[in-house]
């Protein structure tokens, strides 16, 4: 079943942004999340077993797993290949735009100014993550760039934490955040990970 964009985006407040060094990691770190009501997970594609991480994570009932830092085509077609349900950029251009359109994922184009969510726009996109949030000059940049598009839509992320989520939550414009807090480095804990999950999901703006 293909979801919609906005689907995905409002099934939990936080989409976690995880990067996992260990596919043995994959199952454990993706039952915790569901288990704590967080359903959409990012595989950023910066390890070399990303793809078998999405693979394992959408074994877990409930799980909708997604790739993250999606750079190009070959990286699109690699994690359709994986059977990742969206997929997330840090930037847009024409080329994995298009490709992104033509498969007919869920895609969430990073933006950082007009020009990012015009250009989007202009490609029949109206749902964008705003990254790096807190480097691109956070809320009031978000509030400023976001005025003259209303139709759009936006996943803040880069430099989220659970005392900023709420904020950003709040704004009209912000449909759910990306947050890395959720599951540290190295072996996942479980319960921490579930607890922290917990609260993620209960965030509202």
């Amino acid at each position: 079943m293909t979801r919609s964009i906005d689907t995905i985006m409002t099934l939990a407040p936080v989409i976690p942004v995880l990067v996992i060094e260990d596919v043995a990691h994959a199952l454990p770190v993706a039952r915790a999340l569901v288990a704590g009501g967080i359903f959409a997970l990012e595989v950023t594609l910066r390890t070399p077993c990303a793809l078998d991480v999405i693979r394992e994570m959408k074994q877990v009932p409930g799980a909708v797993v997604g790739a993250g830092t999606v750079l190009s085509p070959r990286d699109l077609d690699a994690a359709l290949e994986a059977g990742a349900e969206f997929i997330v950029s840090p930037g847009l251009t024409p080329a994995l735009g298009a490709a992104a359109i033509a498969s007919g994922v869920p895609f969430l184009p990073g933006t950082a100014n007009a020009a990012d969510i015009m250009l989007g726009l202009d490609m029949g996109l109206t749902r964008f993550k705003f990254f790096p949030a807190e480097a691109s000059g956070g809320i009031p940049a978000l509030k400023a760039i976001a005025a003259p598009f209303g139709m759009a839509r936006f996943c803040p992320t880069g430099g989220i934490t659970p005392a900023s989520a709420p904020q950003w939550l709040g704004l009209e414009a912000v449909l759910c955040v990306g947050g890395s807090w959720m599951v540290g480095k190295g072996v996942p804990d479980p319960v921490a990970i579930e607890t922290a999950a917990r609260k993620a999901a209960a965030l509202a703006g």
